[in-house]
């Protein structure tokens, strides 16, 4: 577990080997800066040019690249072969580090070849029906036993097969007692299909589905996080419909290669830091249906241990066969 105290003796020593000065550490690296990110321009993408660009004090230019392919993990693995010096860094959600080692059987990087620098945003997952389930379906027990009762309409979509949405609804059909099919898709063609009445359901980012939730062209049966959203507050959570095991949140993070000096990393989390306190990214985060959601490094880290367990159990109790 890293705790401040490792942080800040990494950081004496690293002052000590390396001759830097905290008046040199004080200014932007003389180097540009780049954040990788593993998908498609989306989501993810906007929230870390929101973020990048209230960090100017950290580098003299930053910019976002996006390296998208295999399920993000090309841009997982030009981060980890990177310069260790703070020019490179991943955005990503903390499913690339506590999700990614279950359902893959061979992986190119391991959790410990990155230091977790911060987490910037969160967001619950969205159970959502289309026209395809009848109107007087308005609550997820509506649901589930529309489901029982017709089991070969009772299909969801996600993002894609082995994705945590993917298994939030495989978990639902299996504590609720019913075959809930997964349909797989890629970007936001899982909506698409739901609006036409391809597919009963979704689970997506709330983001995914709002402005359909909000004009009546969907319905939006729970959300998945500890709270009720801000953005649609009228939708219970899964606790309050019964089903606690459900509950999950998206964390999106910052990360650096494993051996970037601690003071760097400290440099790094500090610009996120105040990033996060302006209110243009406060305004912007609104506006991409995300909170912020700010976990200390030594908090993160552990975060990322207690969470990667839970998922081992989960990715094994639905018997999902790793994939390469």
């Amino acid at each position: 577990m890293i705790t401040r105290r490792d942080v800040l003796s990494a950081a004496a020593a690293a002052f000590a080997a390396a001759q830097i000065s905290p008046r040199a550490l004080a200014q932007p690296i003389p180097r540009t800066a780049h954040i990788l990110t593993g998908f498609t321009p989306g989501l993810q993408d906007g929230l870390a040019r929101l973020v990048a660009g209230q960090m100017s004090g950290y580098a003299e230019t930053i910019v976002v690249e996006t390296r998208p392919g295999a399920g993000g993990r090309i841009a997982v693995e030009a981060v980890k072969s990177a310069d260790a010096d703070g020019s490179v860094m991943l955005f990503a959600p903390l499913g690339f580090m506590m999700f990614f080692p279950h359902v893959y059987r061979t992986l190119r990087y391991h959790p410990r070849d990155f230091t977790p620098v911060s987490t910037v945003a969160s967001t619950p997952s969205l159970l959502t029906v289309g026209p395809r389930v009848p109107a007087d379906v308005k609550t997820l027990a509506d649901f589930v036993a529309w489901c029982r009762a017709n089991p070969k309409q009772a299909t969801f979509g996600s993002p894609g097969a082995g994705t945590t949405l993917h298994f939030l609804g495989a978990m639902l059909g299996r504590t609720a007692g019913f075959d809930f099919l997964h349909v797989p898709y890629q970007g936001g063609g899982a909506i698409q299909d739901l609006v036409k009445g391809v597919i009963a359901a979704t689970v997506m980012p709330i983001g995914s589905a709002l402005g359909l939730v909000q004009s009546g062209d969907l319905r939006a049966l729970a959300t998945t996080g500890p709270r009720r959203s801000p953005f649609v507050p009228a939708v219970p959570t899964v606790r309050e419909a019964g089903y606690p095991s459900l509950e999950d949140l998206t964390w999106f993070a910052f990360y650096v290669p494993a051996k970037t000096p601690a003071p760097i990393v400290d440099k790094l989390n500090t610009a996120i830091q105040a990033a996060l306190r302006t209110d243009e990214v406060k305004a912007g985060m609104a506006k991409l249906a995300v909170e912020p959601d700010a976990i200390a490094m030594e908090d993160f880290a552990r975060l990322i241990a207690s969470e990667s367990d839970r998922w081992k159990a989960i990715v094994q109790a639905t018997g999902f066969v790793p994939t390469d």
